[in-house]
């Protein structure tokens, strides 16, 4: 059973290979993944899109182990939750919200039985060490979820404060979620909201064109374009965007279907145009499908690479 980690841990130190000793201790045969070490210290939006852009793409009954921590000693509980796809152990403190706004819980507990820490008095500074990686060894083992501790509420749990995608009269408004390392900024509206035909994205008072690939964009020109993660995002070609627009996770973005864009003089729309109230909708909405990530899967099945197919519990 794959453990995939995913920290802010950095490489320098030895952090991340003692959370890997102790699982290899306690679980030898678990086959462990490094998703990512170098996010941000202390960004948990940056730990919730990397959970939730690599969740698909892991095998079912995968264990993901989210360690960006800085409340670690206080009072913020150290939780496993269980999904379809596998197990999520980490901080409840919105690391995870990415997957509890699109997939449903089957079972949630908090970590609070000692028999399953690495010692009886954790560490106060590393419970990535002494209560996640155990937890996540254990359940690689087969130990049941509840046995780790408490059982809580999914609804009780932490979640990251981050404008959903809402309908608009043109489109959809949305907001930046996560700006990777080449500047690029992942934003909260799916691809199926631009499948129907063309489309633009504005920010601000700048308007950019939606396009399929960075190419088409001359160099150091901004673009609009869906990432391989199945969201829209803003670019530049060969440049960053977030350098260009000073952007920021929640900055407000809208998207328009270019045949419903009024003229940008403010002029009304020609007599006997379509009116936004009876133009079809985009497949999306700001209560994600039952079976998660279903925009994804529709639009990628129509207009992009071959998908696995889907299987129960499997976002994929």
């Amino acid at each position: 059973m794959p453990i995939a980690l995913i920290t802010d841990f950095g490489t320098q130190d030895s952090y991340v290979g003692v959370m890997k000793g102790v699982i290899a201790t306690l679980a030898p045969t678990a086959q462990l993944i490094d998703l990512t070490h170098d996010l941000p210290p202390q960004d948990l939006y940056a730990a919730r899109f990397a959970l939730l852009s690599a969740y698909p793409y892991l095998p079912v009954g995968s264990i993901f182990l989210v360690v960006v921590d800085p409340g670690v000693g206080t009072s913020r509980r150290a939780i496993a939750l269980q999904t379809g796809q596998g197990f999520l152990v980490g901080p409840d403190n919105g690391v995870l919200s990415g997957i509890l706004e699109n997939e449903p819980i089957l079972n949630a507990a908090e970590l609070t039985n000692p028999s399953f820490w690495r010692l009886p008095h954790p560490s106060t500074t590393f419970h990535g060490r002494d209560i996640f990686a155990p937890a996540a060894a254990h359940l690689a083992n087969g130990v049941a979820l509840g046995e780790l501790g408490s059982p809580i509420a999914p609804d009780s749990l932490v979640r990251l404060p981050l404008t959903p995608p809402l309908a608009t009269a043109t489109g959809w408004e949305g907001s930046v979620q996560y700006i990777d390392r080449f500047g690029n900024a992942a934003t909260t509206i799916t691809a199926s909201a631009v499948a129907s035909g063309p489309w633009q994205l504005t920010l601000g008072q700048t308007t950019l064109p939606g396009a399929k690939t960075y190419g088409e964009a001359a160099a150091g020109a901004a673009l609009a374009l869906v990432g391989s993660h199945g969201f829209i995002e803003i670019a530049v070609n060969q440049g960053s965007a977030q350098q260009r627009f000073g952007l920021k996770v929640g900055d407000r973005i809208l998207i328009t279907q270019k045949t419903t864009v009024r003229a940008h003089s403010g002029a009304p729309q020609p007599s006997g145009a379509p009116q936004p109230s009876s133009a079809p909708q985009p497949d999306i909405s700001p209560t994600p499908a039952p079976d998660g990530f279903a925009a994804h899967r529709q639009y990628w099945s129509d207009h992009g690479p071959d998908w696995p197919s889907p299987r129960p519990g499997n976002l994929r």
